[in-house]
């Protein structure tokens, strides 16, 4: 008798659990079908506008919202009344803007995407030739920096190519003449360079791979991997990061000690984004940086990406004059403490100083 009581309890006290589960699973709100969200996706807005972000949940009425954009909580409320946001210190390009939404201690998340772009055209300026400089026509130029005295230049090419062996390298100013050369691998083609303190740092087209060199030898200190963006092209530094292009319109931050990647801008002017820049140099507060095979310099906000200033530098030393071997403009350096502005090309006779003015 005792045996079969504990059964009964035993059998009643599975149901009570299985009714129990079967009592909670319908209490719970089943998700939200209606859910949508405005702005469509794709909507561009100007610097500056004004976004407003609404949700709608059909006849649903979730318990609260919060809204994220690119990731980032920038607020939460209670109801689906429309949220604008501010976008005139936001990054140009694409922002994902999340909502996400609570309803009965469970969340569901609906997005859509934005693309910021500047609010003006950038500012066309002109320049002058203030002094002409000799440059060695074997260099086809990758990197170009100017400090105390010295140029330090990168050029690009191996072994397997028409372009020449890829070395570093100091040049004199006024003479152009190669005082110090250091040799990459035969296989590795060599691009952007920025100094350091006492060291020059070069990224690799292909390779994945940085170089560390000493400011004074040239000579190799360590490599390092270098995985961020597609391909290695230019390069500079502002005293704090470095930055890194990678022949899309997005310049990376990298760290300046270990070289990893710790954020990110994508350029864009008021048409949209600038493809295919080059050799970066920055210059009292700003980013100068070529624009692959356009004979074009544009000015960037670092902070933004936006596209302050551009430079048609077409005739500087036009494409009709040019010796046989002589490629595109790429090569940007300037004197800190002279305040002077250098600009050159791949495998050009000349590097000029310039003077930008706007028109």
């Amino acid at each position: 008798m005792k045996k079969s009581i504990k059964l009964i309890l035993a059998i009643l006290a599975v149901v009570l659990v299985v009714f129990g589960y079967w009592f909670a699973g319908c209490k719970q709100p089943k998700p939200i079908e209606t859910l949508s969200i405005t702005p469509e996706a794709g909507t561009s807005y100007k610097s500056g506008d004004v976004v407003s972000v609404k949700v709608s949940a059909g006849d649903s009425k979730p318990d609260s919202l919060v809204y994220l954009v690119d990731s980032v909580k920038v607020k939460s409320q209670k109801d689906l009344s429309a949220f604008t946001i501010a976008t005139d210190t936001m990054r140009v390009g694409p922002r994902l803007i999340t909502a996400r939404i609570f309803q009965g201690g469970k969340s569901q998340e609906i997005s859509t995407n934005i693309v910021l772009l500047p609010a003006k055209a950038p500012v066309e300026y002109t320049y002058k030739v203030v002094k002409v400089f000799p440059h060695d026509t074997g260099s086809y130029t990758e990197g170009l920096v100017y400090q105390d005295g010295v140029l330090y230049e990168s050029s690009g090419g191996t072994t397997d190519d028409m372009i020449g062996q890829s070395n570093i390298r100091k040049a004199d100013l006024n003479t152009g003449k190669v005082l110090q050369k250091t040799m990459l691998d035969p296989k590795v083609f060599g691009e952007g360079i920025s100094i350091v303190g006492d060291k020059i740092i070069e990224v690799t087209y292909h390779e994945k791979i940085g170089y560390v060199y000493d400011k004074t030898s040239l000579k190799l200190l360590k490599t390092f991997p270098n995985n961020v963006g597609i391909e290695g092209w230019g390069m500079c530094y502002d005293g704090k990061k470095l930055y890194m292009d990678d022949s899309t319109n997005r310049v990376f931050f990298l760290d300046k000690d270990n070289y990893r990647q710790i954020g990110f801008i994508d350029v864009y002017d008021d048409k949209g984004p600038v493809m295919e820049i080059n050799e970066l140099e920055y210059i009292d507060g700003k980013i100068y940086a070529n624009v692959w095979e356009k004979d074009i310099i544009v000015i960037i906000d670092p902070k933004t990406g936006i596209v302050l200033g551009r430079i048609d530098l077409s005739k500087l030393y036009p494409k009709d004059d040019r010796a046989r071997n002589a490629d595109v403009l790429n090569g940007i350096a300037f004197d800190e403490k002279g305040k002077r502005l250098f600009i050159t090309g791949k495998k050009w006779p000349h590097l000029y100083q310039v003077e930008f003015r706007t028109k």
